[in-house]
């Protein structure tokens, strides 16, 4: 299918052809990155992060299959931190439990990088997006070659001295995992909206609404940031209760795990008033644009989003409990995005 434009100042479409095919692929993408997040979250809440003590990108795609190859990546794993001074005594099952998880969460990432690749190659071979869209791909794909750099670096923090990985490296490969995520999600739009704008855009101001939202979506990405400190700390297993912190607004200690917390437990407050802030301040525009339904949405996952942490920390950080927190805030992370991209797009479909 070719776009014609009216205007030769205005700037080409991203997609002129295969369309459908591009959507599906990216929309794939997109499921794989989430999952990929999802299941990561799972590796490092259940202790299954340290497992695997080597990268090998090509040779460890080969899970071990007999005895002798299982009794030499345990006998690796018992030379760790996390074994000396966490696992000490654990069976070779106990650690077939925590060495699968890291090995599907590893596995997916290869899986990953050749559904993105191949058909990117295909796509541009048949000409089916603009050059522009084209480099936007190819950014995203360098970003997924340095997250799984980061993620390696991050593991083997915790190989070392302590079985625990770096809280820092770790926000860092949450965070670079999330701009992938949006990036893909971001495209995969463009591509259903074709490169064009919605003819609200002319009739509503964008501008006066796009700024104060897009820094509340920085705010939001801040409170996951340092969501990902709070679970490489373990902050959520101190000051346990709420809405003080033990008695007291501020934490008596002045450490880096109290700050951390304190900054998370009232970040979600500013996230959650500013959202509601931003709809009734440009409640006309929303109304028209017809956003209603989705500010109803983010609102409704903020909300939800707010009692999990709130639970997850009375209860000092279940599985069940830590788990879910993470997912609804991918989901509200997601929203988010699309919110934003409707706002700064003009679209109302």
């Amino acid at each position: 299918m070719q776009w014609t434009w009216p205007s030769a100042t205005r700037r080409p479409p991203p997609v002129t052809r295969d369309r459908r095919a591009l959507f599906l692929w990216l929309a794939a993408c997109v499921f794989l990155v989430a999952m990929m997040v999802l299941i990561g979250g799972y590796t490092r809440l259940s202790g299954s992060g340290l497992s695997i003590t080597e990268w090998q990108p090509i040779h460890g795609v080969i899970p071990p299959f007999s005895t002798a190859a299982w009794r030499q990546e345990f006998s690796a794993y018992k030379a760790t931190p996390q074994y000396k001074q966490v696992n000490a005594g654990m069976t070779l099952s106990g650690f077939q439990a925590i060495f699968w998880p890291e090995y599907i969460h590893r596995l997916l990432g290869r899986a990953i990088g050749l559904v993105f690749f191949l058909p990117l190659v295909i796509f541009a071979a048949r000409r089916s997006f603009s050059k522009r869209f084209f480099w936007r791909l190819v950014v995203i794909f360098a970003l997924g070659g340095l997250q799984g750099a980061i993620g390696w670096l991050m593991v083997r923090s915790g190989l070392v001295n302590t079985p625990a990985v770096s809280p820092v490296r770790l926000a860092l490969h949450l965070s670079t995992a999330l701009l992938i995520y949006a990036l893909l999600l971001w495209a995969a739009m463009d591509v259903v909206a074709g490169g064009q704008r919605s003819a609200a855009s002319k009739h509503f101001p964008l501008t006066a609404g796009r700024w104060p939202l897009a820094a509340w979506f920085s705010l939001l990405c801040l409170q996951i940031i340092l969501g990902a400190l709070m679970a490489g700390l373990h902050a959520g297993l101190l000051y346990n209760t709420w809405p003080d912190m033990n008695g007291h607004f501020l934490p008596e200690s002045r450490d880096t795990i109290a700050t951390i917390q304190f900054l998370h437990r009232n970040v979600a407050i500013l996230v959650a008033a500013g959202f509601l802030f931003w709809w009734y301040l440009h409640r006309g525009y929303v109304k028209n644009a017809r956003l209603g339904k989705v500010c109803a949405a983010v609102a409704a996952i903020i909300a939800l989003q707010f009692m999990l942490g709130v639970a997850t920390l009375l209860h000092q950080a279940p599985l069940p409990l830590a788990l879910a927190h993470q997912m609804t805030a991918l989901v509200l992370f997601t929203v988010a995005v699309i919110i934003l991209w409707r706002v700064k797009r003009g679209h109302s479909t």
